[in-house]
């Protein structure tokens, strides 16, 4: 962003438009409460097109919210995207373009997967000099509260390192180590009662907190760690959508071959709709709260989730069909998101169109609130207010950084989107792919060949952005062995195929019997969990 630009967002963001500064004069502070899943693909709710899960919750909010139809995750991966929702900033910018703790350099090569390059290093916590999102509003007087992963920094760079007042269950783990059900092992999260769902301890205490600060402004976070790895259910959940599987005729395989992984194309893991059933029921509980208190008009309510579900790799969970890939990969499923904001009655529902991504929220967080502030960064998003007015944006393009390896079998690849033009380049080999979104939004035709000038002018524009940010990018590996990558190709494409599409068979079998540390461990949550 060019400084005379920067000057004016920031002079927008201080000053606020006409109506906003009538609004918070007028009246007290707007709330927010910021809702971000974890793993969460963009067809992984009823909304947004999933015919398998269910989750009358989030439909129910997307039904009364600003829907941005093409809302992007800052990032492939979980710590770089949620950097991005706390800096405003692409990974290019705030320099974490991994998950905090991946290897990278030669310690890459004990992760045994024999790739031509090694990735190289990223920042591995939140910038202590940049004013987080959460200090923006600390900053105006507001109570700020975090439930849930965290996942940008341990000691030094928590939650209340960063402008949260509170901090429930976050540090610098990126999945639950308890597992869903209490006992949690999570130090920020004391047990309190064994069988205990996770989701609906974390919106437990997200509410317990709006009511406490109901008479006062407040930003609340509640980060679930749902839907990530490892998926875990109750039995009444599972039984449920592993009969809504079999009633609905299973199909003969769920996993094809994706460049690198196995990938799976069906929704029919009932282990995993439980899970984002459970999570569904968590958000009703907040929503609910706000609606009981009386605040849910002056409350601003945001849901999105931090990258594409997980459809190679981790617990190959769900699939993101039409959209190609999945979390960790440079297509679409890998970054497109569902995105609700509700604004009380200050914004009507509506669908919205235009491309937006997770560096967005921060600046059109603090312009809904009509706060004053001035960051020490510089955003690399802009305030989507206009969009929610049904106004335009003036046009810009979009960009993700990520030169890595994804466990989920991304490529190392940065992304330019300018329009419905979409390239990617490969950082192994140079290489680049152009796909049109518009007529091709399951990117299955490489049009490079026809639109060669096309192609160069965005990666002109990719190379000169890259640049300017210092990204850094992976290097040659010179121990690299052909024979040895081409063994384990054989097996993700012989030997873990067949393992994936026995566990599928086994999971909807009507004995099928999981791991006895999480089937029998909640004696007392089954029955609040339908």
């Amino acid at each position: 962003m060019n400084k005379l630009l920067w000057i004016g967002v920031a002079l927008f963001l201080g000053c606020g438009s006409e109506a906003t500064q009538t609004e918070t004069t007028e009246e007290r502070p707007p709330n927010v409460v910021f809702i971000l899943a974890d793993d969460l693909g963009f067809h992984d709710l009823g909304a947004t097109g999933s015919e398998y899960y269910e989750t009358p919750n989030l439909d129910r909010l997307a039904a009364s919210s600003v829907r941005f139809e093409r809302a992007y995750a800052g990032s492939r991966v979980c710590s770089p995207s949620r950097a991005t929702i706390m800096l405003g900033q692409y990974t290019a910018t705030h320099g974490i373009t991994d998950w905090i703790g991946a290897r990278s350099g030669a310690d890459w090569r004990n992760n045994n997967r024999f790739t031509t390059h090694l990735p190289p290093d990223y920042v591995r916590e939140l910038p202590a000099e940049a004013t987080s999102l959460a200090e923006a509003f600390k900053q105006n007087g507001y109570r700020t509260f975090f439930s849930g992963k965290w996942h940008l920094g341990g000691e030094g760079s928590t939650p209340t390192d960063h402008g949260f007042d509170i901090n429930v269950g976050g540090n610098h783990t990126g999945s639950p180590g308890g597992g869903y059900f209490d006992p949690f092992d999570n130090p920020q999260l004391p047990n309190r009662r064994p069988g205990e769902n996770l989701s609906m301890r974390l919106a437990d205490e997200t509410k317990d907190f709006i009511v406490a600060e109901r008479d006062t402004p407040f930003f609340a976070m509640l980060s679930f760690y749902a839907v990530h790895a490892p998926i875990q259910t109750t039995e009444a959940y599972w039984r449920h959508y592993r009969d809504k599987a079999v009633e609905g005729s299973v199909a003969d395989h769920g996993f094809e071959m994706e460049r690198r992984l196995p990938i799976r194309i069906e929704q029919d893991n009932p282990v995993y709709a439980g899970l984002v059933a459970q999570m569904d029921a968590a958000v009703g509980l907040v929503l609910d709260a706000l609606d009981s208190l009386g605040i849910a008009d002056n409350t601003i309510v945001v849901f999105t989730s931090d990258n594409g579900g997980v459809s190679s790799g981790d617990s190959y969970s769900t699939s993101n069909l039409p959209l190609r890939g999945g979390k960790g990969y440079q297509w679409e499923g890998g970054t497109r998101e569902p995105l609700f904001v509700r604004a009380g009655d200050r914004y009507a529902a509506r669908s919205v169109e235009t491309r937006v991504t997770g560096a967005d929220l921060y600046p059109t967080l603090v312009s809904l609130a009509g706060l004053s502030v001035q960051p020490t960064q510089e955003f690399d998003g802009s305030d989507l207010t206009p969009l929610m007015n049904g106004e335009d944006l003036p046009e810009r393009s979009l960009y993700w950084h990520y030169p890595h390896y994804g466990n989920q079998g991304g490529d190392p690849s940065s992304v330019i989107v300018a329009g419905d033009w979409k390239l990617i380049h490969y950082w192994e080999d140079g290489s680049n792919e152009l796909y049109n979104l518009a007529s091709d939004p399951e990117e299955q035709e490489n049009v490079l060949e026809n639109n060669q000038a096309k192609a160069d002018s965005l990666y002109a524009s990719l190379n000169d952005f890259l640049t300017e940010r210092g990204a850094r990018f992976p290097e040659v590996d010179p121990e690299f062995d052909q024979q040895r990558a081409d063994e384990k190709d054989r097996f993700w494409r012989v030997t873990k195929m067949q393992q994936l599409e026995a566990g599928r068979t086994e999971m909807l079998q009507a004995d099928y019997q999981p791991n006895a540390d999480w089937w029998g461990s909640q004696p007392d949550a089954a029955s609040r969990q339908r």
